[in-house]
C-alpha cells in the first residue's frame, strides 16, 4: 500500500500532466469543486481526494460534451451517406466523407440506366450537392491507399487523413470467382459508369447487326445475363419488355424474334433469399416474356463469343452481363485475420472491426455475425441504412458517455420487379408473399420514396409514367466513348 506522501505526490504529478497535456480544460474550471493541490498545499484527505475524484470525471464528461472528434468515413453509399446525414452539423463531430466519385449512386435503379429508362443523373446525387449547407461534413474525392491502423490514418491519392474514429462503408464489388476471363470479357453492373456501359454496348449491337451477316447478327442478338439474383432478374426482364415494345419500332430492319435472352443461374431457383413462392412466380414472369431462364446452370469460361457451360454445353453471345456474385470491397491496410472468406470485415454487434476500438464497418463489407445469421445478414440497402442508424446513434451515446447500443436486424421482407404490372413482394412479419399489380406498385413506391431530393423523384415517376403508356425508352443515347470495358474509353479520333 502507498504511504500518505507517496499518493499526494502521485495526485500532485497526474495534476500537473492534466494541466499540461489538456489546456483546453481551463475553461471548464467553475465546475471545479476543489482547488487542484499545488507544492504549497499538497497534503489532502480521503474526503478531499473523493471530491477530486469526482471533480475529474465530471471536468472529463464535460470536455467530451464540448469536444470535437474527428470521423473519417470511407464510402458515399448507402450506409456512409446515412452517417453522414445524420451527424450533419452536430457540435461534437467533425466528418471527413470519402468517395472516389463525388456522386451518391441509388444501385437499386441501375438496370434501369442500363436499359435506357432512366438517365444516369436521375439516380446519382452530387455530395457537395447534399451537404452543401453542412458546418461539419467535408467531401473529399479521392482512392483510399491503405490504412495505418496503428497511428489512425488512413492514406489517399491526395494526402493523408487522421481520425479519432473510422468507418469503412465501402460496398461491395463483383465477384468473379478468380475467373480471369470472365473478369476481362463480361460485363458487370455495380455502378452508374458500368450500367452506362451495358447501355452503350447495347445499343451498339443493334446498329451492328444492321450489317452484319446471319452467323454474326445472331451472336449479336443474343444477350447472355448470369445470375439469377435480384439484379439478373430485373435485367432480364427489362430487356425482354424492349424486345417487344421498343426495340421492333426502333430497328424495323431487324427481326427481334431471333433475340434470345439468357438468364443463367447456378442454383436450384431463382432469387435464392426470397420464397419459394416468389421465386416460381418471378420464372413464370419471365418465361412469359420470352426469356430462357437455365437453373443448375454453372459458367466455367467465357473467350468473348462462347459461354462454356459446366456440362459443356455453349451459348454463342458477344455481350454478357455477369451479375452472379458480390464480394466485400475491403480497402488496403486491414489486416487478414479481419477478412471473412466472402471478403468482408468481421465486426461485433456495435459494428466494431473485430481487435479494434474505433475502426467501424457497415453495410456490405461488413460481416456481423449473429445466431440466426451465421453468415451475416443480407446484403442490402435496408441493412446498410438500419446499420448506419445505429451506429450514429451510438456515436451519440458516446457524447453523452452512456453505453452502446447492439444492433438487432429486424427483416422487412424482400422484394423483386420482373417488369411492367409484375413483382414479387416477401413480407417477414407477417409472413406473406404476393405478387402481381400491387406488388409492383409497392415496389416503385418504396424505391421512389428511397430517392434522395425531391427532383429526382419527380422525373424518375415522370419517366415511369411516360414509359407505362407509351411503352417508349425516351433515353436511348448511343455514347461511343462508353462501350469500352474496365474503364478504358475508346478514342472517336
Amino acid at each position: 500500500m502507498k504511504t500518505k506522501d507517496e499518493l499526494n505526490k502521485e495526485i500532485l504529478e497526474t495534476s500537473v500532466k492534466i494541466q499540461e497535456n489538456y489546456p483546453e480544460l481551463s475553461k471548464f474550471a467553475d465546475e471545479m469543486t476543489i482547488t487542484i493541490p499545488s507544492d504549497e498545499k499538497p497534503v489532502i484527505n480521503a474526503n478531499i481526494l473523493k471530491e477530486y475524484s469526482d471533480s475529474l470525471q465530471g471536468v472529463a464528461t464535460e470536455y467530451a460534451k464540448h469536444s470535437k472528434k474527428h470521423i473519417v468515413i470511407i464510402g458515399a453509399g448507402f450506409a456512409g451517406l446515412k452517417l453522414a446525414r445524420t451527424l450533419n452539423n452536430h457540435p461534437n463531430y467533425t466528418i471527413t466523407l470519402i468517395d472516389k466519385n463525388n456522386y451518391h449512386q441509388f444501385q437499386p435503379l441501375f438496370y434501369q440506366v442500363a436499359m435506357a429508362n432512366l438517365d444516369a443523373s436521375n439516380i446519382s446525387f452530387p455530395l457537395r450537392n447534399i451537404f452543401h449547407k453542412s458546418k461539419n461534413v467535408n467531401i473529399r474525392i479521392t482512392d483510399v491507399t491503405n490504412i495505418n491502423v496503428e497511428k489512425n490514418n488512413i492514406e489517399t491519392v491526395n494526402g493523408n487523413f487522421s481520425y479519432d474514429y473510422l468507418v469503412i462503408a465501402t460496398g461491395a464489388v463483383t465477384n468473379y470467382f478468380g475467373n480471369e476471363a470472365i473478369e476481362q470479357k463480361t460485363y458487370p453492373m455495380k455502378s452508374t459508369f458500368e450500367a452506362l456501359q451495358i447501355r452503350n454496348t447495347l445499343l451498339q449491337h443493334f446498329e451492328d447487326a444492321l450489317t452484319a451477316n446471319t452467323a454474326k447478327k445472331k451472336k449479336l442478338l443474343s444477350v447472355v445475363i448470369v445470375g439469377g439474383g435480384p439484379t439478373g432478374v430485373e435485367l432480364s426482364g427489362a430487356l425482354a419488355e424492349m424486345k417487344t415494345d421498343t426495340l421492333p419500332f426502333e430497328y424495323p430492319e431487324l427481326n427481334f424474334a431471333e433475340m434470345n435472352i439468357f438468364l443463367l443461374e447456378g442454383s436450384s431457383k431463382l432469387l435464392s433469399a426470397m420464397s419459394e413462392a416468389s421465386s416460381q412466380k418471378a420464372k413464370e414472369y419471365l418465361q412469359k416474356l420470352g426469356v430462357t431462364v437455365l437453373l443448375n446452370t454453372v459458367v466455367k469460361g467465357y473467350n468473348g463469343t462462347q459461354l462454356l457451360m459446366q456440362d459443356a454445353s455453349v451459348i454463342e453471345s458477344t455481350f454478357v452481363i455477369w451479375a452472379a456474385g458480390v464480394k466485400g470491397n475491403v480497402p488496403h491496410g486491414v489486416h487478414p485475420d479481419f477478412i471473412s472468406k466472402s471478403n468482408q470485415l468481421k465486426t461485433d454487434s456495435y459494428h466494431r472491426v473485430i481487435s479494434t476500438n474505433n475502426i467501424f464497418a457497415l453495410g456490405d463489407v461488413a460481416l456481423m455475425e449473429s445466431d440466426l445469421y451465421p453468415r451475416g445478414f443480407p446484403q442490402l440497402a435496408s441493412v446498410a441504412i438500419d446499420q448506419s442508424k445505429n451506429l450514429a446513434n451510438n456515436f451519440l451515446r458516446i457524447v453523452e458517455n452512456k453505453d452502446l447500443i447492439p444492433f438487432k436486424y429486424v427483416n422487412k421482407g424482400s422484394m423483386a420487379t420482373v417488369g411492367r404490372n409484375k413483382a414479387v413482394v416477401d413480407l417477414a412479419h407477417p409472413r406473406l408473399s404476393f405478387h402481381g399489380f400491387f406488388a409492383w406498385l409497392i415496389w416503385m413506391t418504396l424505391h421512389l420514396f428511397l430517392l434522395i431530393g425531391f427532383k429526382n423523384r419527380l422525373i424518375v415517376f415522370i419517366n415511369w409514367i411516360y414509359k407505362y403508356f407509351t411503352h417508349s425508352q425516351s433515353l436511348a443515347l448511343l455514347f461511343p466513348p462508353l462501350i469500352s470495358k474496365n474503364n478504358r474509353l475508346i478514342d472517336d479520333k
